[in-house]
């Protein structure tokens, strides 16, 4: 049986897990699938992820992180929103992980963290039993 413990273990094998309910009534994982599940040393969660990719405004400033590393200023620039709103977003995007910060004097610049947003799909792709193109059996 597997133990909690081994859901941390990075030489454990990926493979399709069972689901439940826990205590809470939340669904839950179960198995050696490396589902980001824990919110260890400020670890971000699948949740935190999609929760980041739910809203259209995040998700656009992601397509143009895409392109190329921006301030703060040219993000915002982009958008017909006020500042404090455009900073709710980028502190969402930081916190799931999906974009790093780099601060110079008083100019923020964003980049995209692609690695993150990879494992998720990833994740999400194997929950569902979607076979990806050039993936070994």
């Amino acid at each position: 049986m597997d133990t909690r413990a081994d859901l941390h273990r990075s030489d454990q094998p990926v493979r399709p897990v069972r689901m439940g309910l826990d205590r809470r009534g939340r669904l839950r994982y179960f198995g050696l699938l490396r589902i980001r599940h824990s919110t260890k040393h400020g670890e971000p969660t699948n949740r935190d992820i999609y929760k980041a990719l739910a809203d259209p405004t995040r998700r656009r400033i992601l397509a143009l992180l895409r392109e190329r590393d921006m301030t703060a200023g040219e993000l915002a620039s982009a958008f017909d929103l006020s500042w404090p709103t455009m900073s709710g977003h980028f502190a969402v995007l930081k916190g799931a992980g999906l974009v790093q910060a780099d601060r110079s004097g008083s100019t923020i610049t964003y980049h995209l963290d692609i690695t993150v947003l990879q494992e998720a799909l990833l994740t999400m792709l194997d929950t569902f039993g979607i076979e990806r193109e050039g993936a070994p059996r």
